[in-house]
């Protein structure tokens, strides 16, 4: 267990008084969690400080060589003011397997989740009260060794920090336009696709600027071998109704474990949809459009929860799902996960975890 150090800052900010209009990722809190790595000394010296920039080098390795990795989670607030998180663990394992491939010291998951447990408790008046809105959780790590040379660093950094974010929908679940990318890849068999780090989103920023100016909101990569078999979206993974049953793509090294994912497929299991999880032909999916047999399509991720998906194009056809309109299915399963996120209906699954106030 970590014995966490608190410093709280005497010049605490002003919290925003209009909860509508958060957006994402621009205001953060008064703290931030930190704790060092030194080789042969392991994670030492945790500590929550008053959120201030980060002086480090300009021969910081991690500028150089990206040796980096991240999560993304959320503390939402109840009707009755409990402070909750949501399936954290599965954060902290993920972030472990990150870890592993980007040569990074493993934070054991435990500490991991106790670390964000106790940087929300000390900012917990950040949460946001407003329906919808929540307490965005960024938390990351990075090599911090100083010098050019091209190897594991022997020194890292690992901060969490927070930023209340308004509703994904503040005007409602509206459908996206999804544009099938088949020049650029995001992932290929034993490279990152797996891992949550920023040389991945680095590398899809061109195609989605590209998709941006045609008025798309995403793209969807196809796989980096044959570039035909549909991976995820930019930001999430995604799922296709044909034919009564769900497809989605496997998490066999290319695409992302999501966290949304994984409790979408246990809720559809349990209402009794088959799920398959494996390769899917883009080629397949425009032609179960065509037959009709496409009934939704939706994207899963922490940031939209669900995403519905109203058209895709790939090659100049345009498949067109659901006349424009969210699926039953997509609207049941965002109500539903919402509901478990934000205490409005029962966790039969154990996923919430409240936040205890520790200091």
């Amino acid at each position: 267990m970590l014995d966490i150090k608190v410093t709280r800052t005497a010049t605490p900010k002003a919290k925003p008084a209009d909860e509508n209009h958060l957006g994402f990722g621009k205001i953060f809190t008064d703290h931030m969690f930190l704790m060092d790595y030194t080789e042969g000394e392991g994670w030492h010296d945790p500590r929550i400080v008053p959120y201030a920039p980060l002086p480090l080098d300009p021969a910081t390795v991690v500028f150089h060589y990206a040796q980096e990795i991240f999560e993304g989670m959320k503390a939402y607030r109840t009707a009755d003011g409990t402070v909750q998180l949501f399936r954290p663990d599965c954060n902290a394992n993920r972030f472990q397997d990150s870890a592993d491939r980007l040569c990074i010291p493993r934070i054991p998951a435990d500490d991991f989740v106790q670390a964000v447990e106790a940087l929300v408790d000390v900012d917990r008046d950040w949460v946001p009260y407003s329906d919808g809105a929540s307490l965005y959780i960024r938390p990351f790590c990075f090599a911090n060794d100083v010098g050019l040379g091209v190897h594991a660093s022997k020194h890292y950094i690992f901060c969490i920090i927070c930023s209340p974010s308004g509703a994904y929908y503040a005007e409602g679940l509206d459908p996206v336009r999804i544009y099938v990318e088949d020049e650029y890849i995001r992932a290929a068999p034993g490279l990152t696709g797996f891992t949550k780090c920023g040389g991945n989103y680095a590398a899809s920023i061109k195609a989605g600027e590209l998709a941006e100016e045609q008025g798309f909101s995403q793209v969807l990569w196809l796989d980096g071998v044959e570039k035909k078999y549909v991976e995820e979206v930019g930001s999430m993974n995604i799922m296709f109704k044909i034919d009564g049953k769900i497809y989605t793509a496997a998490c066999t090294g290319t695409v992302l474990p999501g966290v949304t994912r994984r409790s979408i497929i246990e809720l559809l299991r349990d209402w009794g949809y088959e799920v398959v999880e494996g390769k899917l032909a883009i080629a397949d999916v425009m032609q179960a459009a065509r037959e009709g047999k496409l009934e939704e399509v939706f994207g899963t991720g922490t940031a939209a929860v669900v995403s519905p998906v109203k058209e895709l194009d790939w090659k100049g056809e345009q498949a067109l799902i659901g006349d424009g309109k969210i699926g039953a299915l997509t609207q049941k399963l965002y109500d539903t996960l919402t509901g478990i996120q934000w205490g409005k209906l029962p966790d039969t699954k154990g996923w919430t975890v409240p936040v205890k106030k520790m200091f």
